[in-house]
């Protein structure tokens, strides 16, 4: 059954009370047209319960937009839903990609995430290319997808909104890594599937790092929202200066937004639930609204808060990876960097879920609760503890 407006439809109902149902959601595909964003392919999901997000088809497919009866979830930054054609990847020395930073969720990766590296290229066996040089967070997330289908598709009384698309990230003489990207949604419901494919679709061994940039803005991030998570320990934290109390923005409770605030990260060591989910949240109690976001623990074994409090700019981030903070260089010396032989993949399946209204938010936290209990201080000292990652298979 499909569950619309207070009560539950049956298929043939649904069909006796609409010529369409696009009268009460579905799935349409649009091009923008003005500014930095003309000329971007665009789907727009309504699912019929209050939630709308948006696919950038032309980046990657990440989700831009998000809102739920009219509040907005995804953060739009100021540099917009850029055209990739306007994106200059080497550029700024490597931080470009600041200027094509925006939206609910921006994909890192296929081969590098984090800061700027030289990595050896000697893999690629050409010998003009000696480096590989990798700007912030790789290039995946301004790389065009091919649409291969969307639309809606019923399963006996359910009905599924869906959307599929494949972005390559190639060259001559390098990588060859294709991202298979499956954005679903239930029509009724309030969370969005994201199931995406990396595979390796050349012959030349390839390194894989991978990572979503999550990121929520208001009204979900406000003064006194909470960051809710199973935080066994908290690894790492990297603040501008020595003092990471210095700007008052601990991991926990979020301020409101701040003149000249410098960005925050911290890591995180998250536990799983008996299934290997971990579920993070960002929550406003006050407004009874937040985001929880559930990843597997065998597919991103690490996870980041960003926390970006600048007025004007005013996000946090939500970022589950396949490495340490620390980056490429780090995953090296400790030989937990992923390599991809030809036909190799990794899978990795996440849910965002909408949390409207009090109940909604008391489930999510006795769930997270029962995983393990956050530390409840704001600024925890950091353990410098970072444990091997292990136990990932890669399929065939």
């Amino acid at each position: 059954m499909v569950h619309l407006y207070g009560r539950d439809y049956a298929r043939r109902e649904i069909a006796q009370h609409s010529g369409m149902l696009s009268q009460f959601a579905g799935v349409r595909l649009m091009t923008l047209g003005d500014g930095v964003e003309r000329g971007i392919r665009m789907l727009d999901f309504r699912t019929g319960s209050g939630l709308r997000f948006t696919v950038l088809v032309d980046r990657a497919m990440d989700i831009a937009d998000c809102e739920h009866n009219a509040r907005a979830i995804g953060w739009n930054s100021p540099a917009g839903f850029r055209h990739p054609s306007l994106h200059e990847y080497e550029g700024e020395g490597g931080l470009a990609w600041l200027r094509s930073f925006s939206g609910l969720l921006v994909t890192c990766g296929l081969d590098h995430t984090l800061f700027m590296d030289e990595d050896d290229a000697s893999h690629y066996v050409y010998g003009p290319r000696k480096v590989v040089s990798s700007s912030l967070h790789g290039r995946v997330g301004t790389i065009p997808a091919r649409l291969t289908g969307y639309g809606e598709r019923w399963e006996g009384e359910r009905c599924v909104l869906w959307a599929e698309g494949i972005v390559q990230q190639s060259t001559v003489f390098g990588e060859d890594l294709h991202l298979i990207r499956r954005i679903e949604a239930d029509v009724g419901g309030d969370e969005i599937r994201l199931s995406d494919r990396v595979v390796n679709h050349g012959f030349y061994r390839t390194p894989h790092m991978y990572c979503y940039h999550i990121n929520v803005g208001h009204p979900v991030l406000a003064e006194g929202a909470r960051y809710l998570a199973p935080v066994r320990d908290v690894v790492w934290a990297a603040h501008e200066g020595a003092d990471y109390r210095r700007q008052n923005a601990g991991y926990r409770t979020l301020p409101a937004p701040q003149r000249n605030f410098h960005e925050q990260v911290w890591q995180h060591e998250m536990g799983a639930d008996a299934q290997g989910r971990v579920p993070v949240a960002l929550i406003n109690d006050a407004a009874g609204f937040g985001l929880m976001v559930e990843t597997r623990k065998d597919q991103f074994p690490c996870q980041y808060e960003w926390q970006n409090l600048q007025a004007g700019q005013y996000a946090l981030g939500i970022e589950p990876s396949t490495n340490h903070v620390l980056g490429k260089p780090f995953a090296r010396q400790r030989d937990e960097l992923i390599w991809l032989e030809h036909g190799e993949e990794r899978h990795y399946d996440t849910r965002f879920i909408v949390l409207d209204g009090g109940a909604a938010i008391a489930q999510a936290e006795e769930r997270i609760r029962a995983i393990a209990i956050q530390p409840a201080e704001d600024f925890p000292e950091p353990s410098g503890n970072y444990r091997a990652i292990a136990g990932r298979e890669v399929a065939a």
